[in-house]
């Protein structure tokens, strides 16, 4: 089962309160793949997630180059994954992303990257550049448990 909710995020800061309101959901064993073009968000949001789960001023700089970071929360581990410089899809394996599904809360950006290795269970957030390159849309699919919580997440 899935659920599809779309929707416009006008300013980054409609960015920032997304990521606050998904911080809210988030549970060890969740995985938040993030997808879109450069500069449609993705950092943005993971950032503000992080954020909420840690402190206003918690250092957030981007995996680009790291390919992960990690945040202690009192919801869990958070990881942080940047994989647009994977070269294959095993090469995830040596960032311990399997332990990150299992035990932490994965944020992922450029998903698309791990092929077979995605998880099924999961919360799919596509950032996209809005109408005539105003702000952003945004398209989240929930799958698994995920359904369940973005249903709640749409009644807030």
């Amino acid at each position: 089962m899935s659920l599809v909710i779309s929707f416009d995020l006008p300013t980054e800061a409609d960015t920032m309160a997304l990521g606050r309101r998904l911080a809210a959901l988030v549970r060890p064993g969740d995985v938040i793949a993030l997808s879109g073009t450069l500069g449609t968000g993705k950092s943005t949001l993971a950032r503000a997630l992080i954020r909420a789960l840690t402190d206003d001023d918690e250092e957030v700089p981007s995996p680009t180059f790291t390919l992960v970071q990690q945040y202690e929360t009192e919801a869990g581990l958070v990881w942080h994954f940047d994989l647009y410089r994977l070269d294959k899809p095993d090469d995830a394996l040596e960032l311990d992303i399997e332990e990150a599904f299992a035990e932490g809360i994965s944020l992922i950006e450029w998903p698309d990257r791990l092929g077979p290795h995605l998880p099924r269970k999961r919360l799919d957030v596509s950032l996209q550049q809005g109408e005539a390159g105003l702000g952003r849309h945004a398209t989240l699919t929930a799958f698994g448990p995920w359904a369940e919580r973005l249903g709640d997440f749409l009644h807030e």
